[in-house]
């Protein structure tokens, strides 16, 4: 089921936008959200020491130091293809999940610009599939920041049938998972752009601001702050 809405979506966006499929490498003539620069020097393309099957087609190369290497260019498709998707949906529809602590500012502004709901740190058992639960929540699709730090968000979702939007690094799988943006999911940098981009994207294609125009928040806006105690 996954995997056919996957398609369709995929599908419906190309022949609406002409997205390419997500092998496609980056080329200085192709238009990007963010200059590459700006989106290399982010890390948004860094992935980890382990490879998925379902996460093959959207590496690039692995690195001398066996890091595995993301295609920007999917990723800059990828994140056309999710804001179209959740533009359909009420805002307040919209569920955004981050256990991961770096996931917590990026995913309160992302929020805070497209009002959607944000669920940040522990994921409470219950919290969408439990009709009794006081504080349910019933989102119409859920954004996870990682399918496998937020898998009781994942669950819940297809046990009430809400499709599922993931942030997927190279080491991720794609069960429960109905639409990926491949990118760099633990990185505070990385992490602040692709919502920021997000949003961006998502304000546009709702047509709440021009398609040349940028949100009222920054990209430093959306990184999570390190405490001056944190260890090194």
């Amino acid at each position: 089921m996954s995997e056919k809405i996957e398609k369709d979506e995929m599908k419906e966006a190309k022949k609406n936008t002409n997205i390419a499929e997500p092998e496609v490498i980056v080329t200085a003539e192709e238009d990007l959200l963010l200059p590459r620069d700006t989106l290399l020097s982010a890390g948004i393309h860094i992935g980890t020491r382990m490879k998925t099957k379902d996460m093959s087609p959207f590496i690039y190369r692995v690195r001398p130091d066996g890091l595995f290497v993301l295609d920007v260019k999917s990723t800059d498709e990828r994140i056309r293809l999710v804001a179209k998707f959740l533009a359909r949906f009420e805002p307040s529809k919209i569920a955004v999940v981050s256990a991961r602590l770096y996931g917590h500012t990026p995913t309160e502004k992302f929020c805070e610009i497209t009002r959607a709901t944000p669920i940040i740190g522990r994921f409470v058992p219950g919290l969408f599939s439990n009709p009794i639960y006081p504080d349910r929540i019933e989102p119409n699709v859920v954004v996870v920041l990682d399918p496998k730090a937020d898998l009781q968000a994942v669950k819940e979702a297809a046990a009430i049938g809400v499709p599922v939007v993931a942030l997927c690094s190279t080491d991720n799988e794609f069960s429960g998972v109905d639409l990926v943006i491949p990118t760099n999911n633990k990185g505070r940098r990385a992490l602040a752009v692709i919502f920021w981009l997000l949003a961006r994207q998502v304000l546009r294609e709702r047509g709440e601001i021009p398609p040349d125009k940028d949100i009222t928040l920054s990209i430093d806006d959306f990184e999570a702050k390190v405490a001056k105690d944190e260890g090194t």
